[in-house]
């Protein structure tokens, strides 16, 4: 779902246009790959839209097939449950964050700097 279209540098961020808003689900998300991650953007119930990694860190599942509720996205597998704004999981099995990436939005444009 990206284009690759990269963006200038904002400090040590470098930044990769990776959809639309009209791309997103009102609430819900969607996977992109890109850089050699999957990566989950999602969009929550007050509009505002998070990037993280697509992986369960309990069971290796997609995280962008899950329910939101929040803030919090919810594995469909074993219902781990993780604070998107943070990474942190909120609920068990799971017990190890998942990744947290930068958002910006440009116009239309959904931009992601992936974290290390």
């Amino acid at each position: 779902m990206t284009d690759r279209v990269r963006t200038q540098d904002e400090g040590q961020l470098s930044f990769v246009r990776v959809c639309t808003l009209d791309d997103l689900p009102q609430v819900g998300a969607v996977q992109a790959s890109f850089d050699g991650r999957l990566v989950a953007i999602a969009r929550d119930s007050s509009g505002e839209v998070h990037a993280f990694d697509d992986t369960c860190t309990h069971a290796n599942v997609s995280l962008s097939e899950g329910d939101l509720d929040g803030r919090t996205i919810e594995c469909w597998l074993h219902g781990s449950r993780f604070d998107m704004t943070t990474g942190e999981p909120t609920g068990l099995p799971a017990t190890q964050p998942i990744a947290i990436h930068t958002v910006k939005i440009e116009g239309e444009d959904v931009l992601v700097a992936l974290t290390a």
